[in-house]
């Protein structure tokens, strides 16, 4: 194999057998995981998923099959070495409990032979990267930290030395729903910056279909059923396993593959200034039957709600529930519509400036854009 990107991995025939088991932990199993991509292994409890993963950077050993990086058969590779071009984050972290923060994450580095300069500027750099201030976290240990924060100081060890795949084994799976997201988020953040190769473990398909360039989602025995994006699988699942093992709602499933940064949001909502005149208030709210105005500062950016009815005054101003960004979507923005009871929510840029307010009704006919899209996609095929 040859003239392939950095970071490109393919299986060739891989099984794993063990002794006494009837049938293998992985059977044949041939996959071309591109580089720069998240490619997501899912599937029920003992299908092969993390077995696979555990091949990959052979901290166990294939019974027979090949496994390529960058082109190169590293089945006949030095594992040690192997090892040191790969990162690995799991669940539990494997955090150092003796050991700083910064030291756990000079792991890799200080094998690798860095000096000690070169080491501190990459700890430092990636707990910023990982949203952790480095003066703040460098001297901690482990027991020090918050289940999120093990999980960020887990991953930035695991990009210590810069390698250019990633394996990451249910990283997020022991994180409440709410850091988990946050975590979730962060970490797509990174991806987008750092563009890795990535094989990531989990058995939830929501998380899946939110993390993954692709998704392979894995029986029994290590067989997968089906290897392709998150929206062929949910619009076009290839037999009963997959329909069974993602189940119902597919179609909302589908609106967390729509981001705000693609669809066109309505830029209709009356808007006043922060430092407008109560004259340039009057008539803004004469012209508009909405019971709100719209506040931006001087560089468009909304700070909050103004009541029509005290437009001519000093009056107060309602607090934004938090503004829906590009990298959001349709998902999360009925989410936070039924959360808050609220029939419209705020869009804004990448740089937070105002974009428009998407209404419920203009929501609803996004969701019926993208689930007729889906339906034709599958008719044509």
């Amino acid at each position: 194999m040859t003239d392939v990107a950095t970071g490109t991995i393919r299986l060739e025939k891989l099984t794993k057998s063990y002794d006494g088991h009837g049938k293998p932990a992985v059977d044949s199993l041939t996959m071309d995981i591109p580089a720069g991509e998240i490619v997501v292994l899912v599937g029920p409890s003992g299908c092969g998923k993390t077995t696979t993963m555990k091949l990959i950077n052979r901290l166990i050993e294939p019974t027979s099959g090949r496994i390529y990086l960058d082109g190169k058969d590293v089945t006949r590779e030095n594992p040690d070495l192997l090892r040191r071009r790969i990162g690995y984050s799991i669940q539990q972290t494997g955090l150092f409990p003796h050991r700083t923060v910064a030291d756990n994450i000079a792991t890799v580095p200080r094998m690798l032979g860095w000096s000690k300069d070169r080491t501190a500027a990459r700890v430092d750099e990636l707990l910023n990267l990982v949203g952790l201030d480095p003066d703040t976290y460098r001297r901690r240990f482990p027991k020090q930290l918050s289940g999120g924060q093990q999980q960020r100081v887990g991953v930035a060890r695991a990009l210590g030395g810069d390698p250019e795949v990633m394996l990451m084994d249910e990283p997020f799976g022991a994180i409440d729903p709410l850091n988990r997201e946050a975590l979730q988020n962060e970490f797509l953040r990174i991806q987008a910056e750092l563009k890795k190769t990535i094989v990531f473990v989990t058995h939830d398909i929501d998380e899946a279909v939110k993390m993954g360039d692709r998704i392979a989602i894995f029986s029994q025995n290590g067989r997968v059923e089906q290897y392709d994006t998150p929206e062929k699988i949910l619009s076009e699942p290839a037999n009963e396993f997959v329909s069974s093992f993602i189940g119902a709602g597919a179609a909302v499933r589908r609106l967390s593959l729509s981001r705000l940064a693609d669809v066109e949001v309505p830029d209709n909502w009356p808007t006043v200034g922060a430092d407008d005149s109560a004259d340039r208030r009057r008539v803004a709210a004469a012209g508009t039957d909405r019971d709100f105005l719209l506040v931006l500062d001087a560089d468009r950016r909304p700070v909050g709600w103004l009541p029509a009815a005290e437009a001519a005054e000093d009056g107060r101003t309602v607090p934004l529930l938090g503004a829906l960004g590009p990298g959001d979507t349709l998902y999360e923005a009925l989410d936070r519509m039924l959360t808050y009871s609220s029939t419209g929510h705020v869009v804004t840029d990448a740089e937070g400036r105002y974009r428009g307010v998407l209404e419920l009704d203009s929501l609803r006919t996004l969701i019926h854009a993208n689930n007729s899209a889906a339906g034709q996609s599958q008719e044509v095929s």
